[in-house]
């Protein structure tokens, strides 16, 4: 996961995250593409994070548009 979207996470969580690994993801295309991502932030702690990557005439860097809190290793990675 890159670390501007790492970056964007920290900056509305208030905290940062030693660990920030992706095990998992999806994509939905749309006027360009959402990726759900599946990281793991350290100890037994996961969060869901929906990306959006424009189309690439737009040039517009990785956004993070939404994510979820509080999930662990087996939480289903869902479309939200």
């Amino acid at each position: 996961v890159s670390l501007k979207v790492k970056a964007q996470l920290e900056e509305k969580e208030g905290k940062t995250f030693d660990v920030f690994t992706a095990v998992e993801f999806k994509t939905q295309l749309v006027a360009g593409t959402n990726y759900f991502i599946k990281v793991h932030v350290g100890n037994e702690e996961f969060m869901h994070l929906r990306v959006f990557k424009s189309l690439p005439h737009e040039n517009e860097q990785l956004s993070l548009h939404s994510y979820q809190g509080s999930k662990t290793k087996h939480d289903e990675l869902a479309y939200f």
